[in-house]
């Protein structure tokens, strides 16, 4: 099956004065056009290096060492830099994670849609103006032609966040990411966020990266999950499997984290502390905090296991019980 989003292997070190930082180490991933897919994991997992990567942002000391990653088939880390800007914001946009501060705070928001709209569509200063209040109003602004004329520190942080969907928005990308899309905003306005990316999914067509930590996020919002931890993807699935059979001792311990209010569940942290990725040795990163760790995770990296169509998990134990069981 052809992908529009295919990740294959993809590797980024950080070479720092105390040694190299494997950042992300050698992950796996493929996205369909018009899907959500969560990439959730704790702080320092990696997940905004990958969004860098799959724009080929990372810049020094950090680079990409090995891998591919295409988008419709095609090579994105085979292009030049000139062909690359031609996919920066018109074929993948990002929605970053502060949005108050991605806006340029002396030059109205109208006018730096306006120019997108004219960098990426060749319109005329009337016609962008006009396809700008379209965009504000499919983002959900409230008075989208007033807002032209504003700028960013007169907008509440919820509507710079929709200003910047609408932005992201602009040259009709196939791919979108959103970092992070709810930092910084109050629950109800998070969830009109989560609830106008989902539209907006929909209505596009657009496949949709959404990095988070929020485990909550990726149930009210993705079709798919990918849980990242240390540089690594330990287990992708489909939400509600994820949320039903967690089959990664981290995963597991994601999901038991979260607080219930239906019934009285006592917490269970999970033990131990992300591990420095500095001079990171080989085998599976959770081998330090894993209650199922055996001498082999610490040596060997897992290739991975599917446990059914579009669960895919990489731990040594639950392969050994998996062939076991077959």
């Amino acid at each position: 099956m052809s992908h529009l989003l295919e990740i294959e292997g993809v590797a980024v070190r950080f070479d720092t004065d105390a040694g190299p930082v494997a950042a992300v180490d050698g992950i796996d991933l493929a996205i369909e056009a018009g899907e959500i897919v969560g990439l959730v994991g704790e702080s320092g997992s990696g997940k905004s290096v990958t969004a860098l990567a799959i724009l080929r942002l990372v810049r020094p000391p950090g680079r990409i060492v090995g891998g591919a990653i295409r988008l419709a088939g095609r090579d994105l880390l085979a292009l030049s830099e000139e062909e690359m800007r031609q996919v920066r914001g018109r074929r993948i946009a990002l929605v970053p994670q502060s949005p108050r501060t991605a806006l340029n705070p002396v030059i109205p928001v109208g006018r730096q849609i306006t120019r997108l709209l004219a960098l990426h569509g060749g319109l005329t200063r009337r016609a962008a103006r006009d396809r700008a209040v379209e965009l504000l109003e499919l983002a959900g602004v409230p008075d989208p032609a007033r807002r032209l004329a504003q700028y960013a520190h007169q907008l509440s942080g919820g509507t710079c966040q929709r200003v910047m969907i609408a932005m992201a928005l602009a040259s009709g990308p196939q791919l979108l990411i959103a970092d992070e899309p709810t930092t910084g905003l109050d629950v109800s306005i998070a969830a009109r966020v989560l609830e106008l990316l989902r539209d907006l999914g929909r209505r596009t067509g657009a496949a949709i990266v959404l990095i988070t930590h929020d485990l909550g996020v990726v149930a009210e919002t993705c079709d798919r999950v990918a849980v990242m931890h240390a540089g690594q993807i330990v287990e992708t699935a489909g939400v509600a499997a994820l949320f039903r059979h967690p089959a990664h001792p981290y995963a597991r311990a994601l999901v038991h984290a979260i607080p219930r209010i239906d019934r009285e569940v006592a917490l269970e942290p999970i033990p131990g502390s992300v591990p420095s990725l500095l001079n990171a040795q080989p085998g599976c990163r959770y081998a330090g905090r894993c209650p199922l760790v055996m001498p082999v995770c610490r040596a060997v990296k897992p290739a991975g296991t599917e446990l059914e169509p579009g669960h895919r998990v990489a731990c040594h134990a639950i392969e050994k019980s998996h062939d076991v069981a077959a």
